[in-house]
């Protein structure tokens, strides 16, 4: 397992502090968990098994052509 040292300033060190304890994890793993998420290269396999299965749905080209909006309400 590699190792990975991080400067953080303080009130970013408070927020990771807090995170972890709330989500019941180890600073460690909790900021392991933050970067896997955001580095994820793909969606999860639940989205990607949902494209295409909407078949009644228009395309690009068909919503472009719909009707002008609604008028809008005052405020």
């Amino acid at each position: 397992m590699a190792q990975l040292t991080l400067y953080l300033d303080a009130d970013t060190e408070r927020l990771v502090k807090a995170s972890a304890e709330a989500a019941g994890l180890s600073q460690s793993r909790w900021v392991s968990e933050v970067i896997r998420h955001a580095a994820a290269p793909s969606w999860p396999d639940s989205i990607r098994s949902a494209l295409g299965t909407w078949t009644e749905f228009p395309d690009a080209a068909t919503l472009r052509q719909q009707a002008a909006d609604l008028p809008r309400e005052s405020l």
